[in-house]
C-alpha cells in the first residue's frame, strides 16, 4: 500500500482515521501542527502530546511541523481582523483552505506521500467522467463539508477521509477496540486557538481598542443605547444587548463605518438575498447558468433552497424560497446538491 499523511491533532476522530488506514495496510505517518498559543490559555503542546501518546499507541512515526508564526499571521490576525471590519469570521474554513490543504498537504507530498488523510466527517467519490465530488458524511449530525468547500480537484485528489463513513458513536467504539487515549476525550466545539475562552475575552485581551462603545439604533434611527464594542456582537444575536425592550430584539445588522449596532424585532431579521465572493466551485468550473440548489449559511445552519446565479470574477448571487434570518457577512454560503457538495464562498 503507498504511503499516506495523517493529520494527527491527538483527538478521538484523527486518531481513528490512522488506525483505520493502518489497519487496512497502509503505511501510515503522522504529522501535528505546532501552532502559535495564546500565552494566557493552554499552550499548544498539550494537542501535541496528545498527538504523540496517540502515534505511541499506534507505533507510527510522527513528525511535527512548527507553523506558529504563519498560523498566527493568517489565521489568529484574520480572525480578529475580521471583527475589527464588522463581520464575523470563520477562520475554520480559512486554516483548511491554507494550513490543513496548503502547508500540510506541501508537507505531506514531501514527505512522499500520495495522500493527506484527516478526521474530517466527510467523504468523496469519483463520478464516471473521472470527476471528483466532495460527499456529506453519513453522519449529518457530524458532517463538516461546509468548512471542506474550499477544495479543488487537485487537492481532493490527495484527500482521503476514513471516519466519513461512520457515525461518531462508532468512531467513539473503534477508539476503544484500539485502545487510543483519546477514546474518552471530551469534544470540543470551539475554534482552537480559543482553548475554551469565550472569543469575546480573546478578543478584548488581544485587541482591547476594539472595545470602542458606540450608539444602539433602531433602522428607524432611534436610539435605545449603547454597545460595548462592535466585535462582540453578531448578526441574528438576542441575549446580552443591554437594552431593555418590551419585545424582544435583535442584532439586524452592523455598521462598521459609522460604529453602529442595528437592532429589531424578530419580524425584521431575514433577508432572501446574499452575494457569495471568492467563490470555488469543487468541479473545478462554474455551472452555465443559474441553478436551484440547498445552502447553507453557517455551519450549524440548515440547509435552504434557493437559485444560485454563478457570476464573474468568482462571486455568485443567492436568492432564497424563504426568508433566512442568520444571514452574515464573513460566514460561508455552502451548495449542496443533495448529498454533492458543489461549492461555496464568503457572504459579503
Amino acid at each position: 500500500m503507498p504511503k499516506v499523511v495523517v493529520a494527527l491533532s491527538g483527538g478521538v476522530d484523527s486518531s481513528v482515521a490512522a488506525a483505520l488506514l493502518k489497519q487496512q495496510g497502509w503505511e501510515v505517518v503522522g504529522l501535528t501542527l505546532h501552532l502559535w498559543s495564546d500565552p494566557v490559555l493552554a499552550p499548544a503542546s498539550d494537542s501535541e502530546s496528545a498527538a504523540r501518546q496517540s502515534a505511541q499507541t499506534l507505533d507510527i512515526p510522527l513528525h511535527v511541523l512548527d507553523i506558529a508564526g504563519t498560523f498566527h499571521r493568517e489565521i489568529v490576525q484574520f480572525f480578529l481582523d475580521g471583527y475589527a471590519n464588522g463581520v464575523t469570521p470563520n477562520p475554520c474554513i480559512r486554516c483548511n483552505r491554507l494550513v490543513k490543504w496548503g502547508v500540510l498537504l506541501d508537507q505531506a507530498l514531501a514527505l512522499g506521500a500520495e495522500y493527506l488523510a484527516t478526521g474530517h466527517y466527510a467523504r468523496k467519490r469519483m463520478t464516471d467522467t473521472g470527476r471528483l465530488e466532495l460527499l456529506r458524511a453519513v453522519d449529518h449530525a457530524k458532517d463538516q463539508s461546509y468548512v471542506l468547500h474550499v477544495l479543488t480537484q487537485e487537492r481532493l485528489k490527495h484527500a482521503l477521509f476514513p471516519v466519513g463513513e461512520y457515525s461518531k458513536s462508532e468512531i467513539r467504539a473503534l477508539a476503544r477496540s484500539f485502545g487510543l487515549p483519546a477514546a474518552a476525550q471530551r469534544e470540543s466545539q470551539d475554534l482552537c486557538f480559543l482553548a475554551g475562552e469565550d472569543y469575546r475575552d480573546f478578543i478584548r485581551r488581544n485587541t482591547p481598542e476594539m472595545a470602542r462603545p458606540g450608539p444602539i439604533l433602531t433602522r428607524a434611527g432611534k436610539s435605545l443605547g449603547e454597545h460595548q464594542g462592535l466585535a462582540y456582537y453578531t448578526i441574528g444575536q438576542r441575549k446580552g444587548l443591554g437594552i431593555s425592550s418590551p419585545v424582544p430584539l435583535y442584532v439586524l445588522a452592523k455598521d462598521a463605518g459609522a460604529n453602529t449596532l442595528i437592532v429589531g424585532v424578530e419580524a425584521e431579521l431575514g433577508e432572501r438575498e446574499l452575494l457569495a465572493e471568492e467563490v470555488n466551485w469543487i468541479a473545478g468550473e462554474a455551472p452555465g447558468g443559474p441553478f436551484r440548489a440547498q445552502v447553507k449559511t453557517r455551519y450549524t445552519a440548515r440547509e435552504a433552497w434557493a437559485e444560485v446565479t454563478p457570476l464573474e470574477a468568482d462571486r455568485a448571487a443567492v436568492h432564497f424560497e424563504a426568508p433566512q434570518r442568520d444571514i452574515t457577512p464573513g460566514q460561508a454560503a455552502v451548495f449542496f446538491a443533495n448529498e454533492v457538495v458543489l461549492g461555496g464562498g464568503l457572504i459579503r
